[in-house]
């Protein structure tokens, strides 16, 4: 007989976990993931379930780690809310899986695990691809993402300044006071992106917000949003000029519309610059585009599941 799942809900989650010890996990996670060898992990691209009537998806992204003994899925529902709307954008659950038995052993909060493994994977894009000297930080996005990434992108580097931009100024506002750290609020993504050296792109965008003539030559850029392919937050100039990298090249070729509607090509995964079968073009624009991955869940959900267990 087996036991009843642990529930892990977002408090517990956040307590428990930190980006010291994931990144690792996720760097050794995307390196084997870019070999390709399925006796190691089995990855299928995201199932997507449209909710026309409700403007909405549902995602599907199972993963099977071999010889870490993971199994885990995470549905994640997606929606394009009106401005304004209390309700979030996205929401998530984490199902983690004895791999012998079948059983469920755990039950977890999706946005919490979603947030942090992102934030943390675009960090790893920073350090292999960012500008030797970064001073400057701009995030465009007020939301969830946003904050984890300004938590990561704080804590792993140096900047002189921070940058917020969000559609709504009262927004950004809002985002910087929970902050309680200097950041400058921009009223213009012109503004924000002028002469910064990394940028995040963390918007609800399905049409371009960020212009390539506005960006830094040799800038580093993570977009996170626009996860459909028919979604874009990255103009065509852009797209055209960076040399473009990705979590998984199948993901980007199937979901993402910056990748997609650019006719952008790929140049590498981030796991064959981590194995260092391709080189990390620093001295160029970059653009590192964020899908997510049902590996990058897996590893963290183990993680976290693996940290409360050894506290009980």
């Amino acid at each position: 007989m087996t036991e009843s799942p642990v529930l892990l809900g977002r408090d517990e989650l956040e307590r428990l976990i930190t980006f010291e010890d994931l990144i690792p996990k996720l760097e050794s996670a995307m390196g084997k993931f870019s070999k390709r060898d399925s006796s190691e992990i089995i990855q299928p691209v995201r199932s997507v379930v449209p909710i026309q009537k409700h403007n909405g998806f549902l995602g599907l992204m199972p993963a099977y780690m071999a010889a870490e003994g993971i199994l885990c899925t995470k549905m994640v529902a997606f929606y394009k809310r009106e401005e304004g709307c209390s309700f979030p954008s996205t929401q998530a659950t984490v199902l983690l899986f004895d791999p012998e038995q079948g059983h469920v052993t755990a039950i977890m909060n999706g946005e919490a695990i979603t947030a942090t493994r992102t934030a943390a994977v675009s960090a790893i894009s920073a350090k292999l691809l960012k500008p030797a000297t970064s001073e400057v930080l701009c995030i465009l996005g007020s939301g969830q993402q946003a904050r984890s990434h300004y938590d990561v992108f704080t804590k792993v580097f140096k900047f002189k300044e921070v940058r917020v931009w969000s559609r709504r100024r009262e927004t950004a506002q809002r985002f910087v006071d929970d902050l309680q750290d200097p950041v400058r609020v921009c009223s213009s993504v012109k503004e924000a992106v002028t002469g910064a050296d990394v940028i995040v792109t963390a918007t609800g965008a399905s049409e371009p917000i960020l212009l390539g003539e506005w960006v830094k030559s040799g800038a580093h850029i993570a977009a996170v949003g626009a996860c459909r392919p028919d979604w874009r937050e990255l103009d065509d100039v852009l797209m055209r000029d960076a040399v473009v990298y990705v979590d998984s090249r199948e993901g980007a070729n199937a979901e993402s519309g910056d990748i997609v509607m650019s006719g952008a090509q790929v140049f590498a995964e981030l796991g064959e610059v981590i194995n260092g079968s391709l080189p990390a073009q620093r001295e160029k624009t970059t653009v590192f585009k964020s899908l997510g991955m049902g590996i990058q869940d897996a590893v963290s959900a183990k993680l976290l599941f693996d940290k409360w267990k050894s506290q009980q």
